[in-house]
């Protein structure tokens, strides 16, 4: 005896549910796994960088950095095109070192790798483009 088209339908819809149903299984089961596994940050490279670095020169009325800081002559800070808004960097000079963080995202002048306030210019006696060193900012005794 034949099953009729009623009953075979009801039987893919069967099927059906009993796949979806296992699919859904396997979905949480995933997503529970991928939820409970440990989350863990890189640690920041250690050691000196060098990159060609310049000031951004005067402050203009109401700048805005890209970091939504507005500029000021005593601004103090540095612009680096990748790094995340206020990641605290130290920069050297010289004998000269100062830990400062990043304000701005958008370089001013093209061939620089970052770029520091006037204020932090002066500081650093920094002229023209000049090749410095920087590294990412450690807590004390680390």
């Amino acid at each position: 005896m034949t099953p009729s088209f009623p009953e075979r339908l009801v039987v893919l819809a069967a099927v059906a549910l009993l796949g979806a149903v296992a699919a859904l299984a396997v979905v949480e089961r995933s997503e529970q796994a991928a939820s409970t596994a440990p989350l863990v940050s890189a640690a920041a490279p250690a050691g000196w960088n060098s990159a060609f670095a310049g000031s951004r020169g005067p402050v203009g009325d109401a700048q805005r950095t890209t970091c939504g800081q507005v500029l000021a002559p005593e601004s103090l800070g540095v612009t680096h095109p990748v790094l995340p808004c206020g990641a605290k960097i130290v920069l050297r000079l010289g004998g000269t070192q100062v830990l400062t963080e990043v304000i701005d995202n958008e370089l001013v002048e093209p061939g620089r790798q970052l770029e520091v306030t006037e204020g932090l210019a002066r500081i650093l006696h920094l002229e023209d483009t000049t090749e410095i060193d920087w590294r990412f900012a450690t807590e004390a005794g680390g």
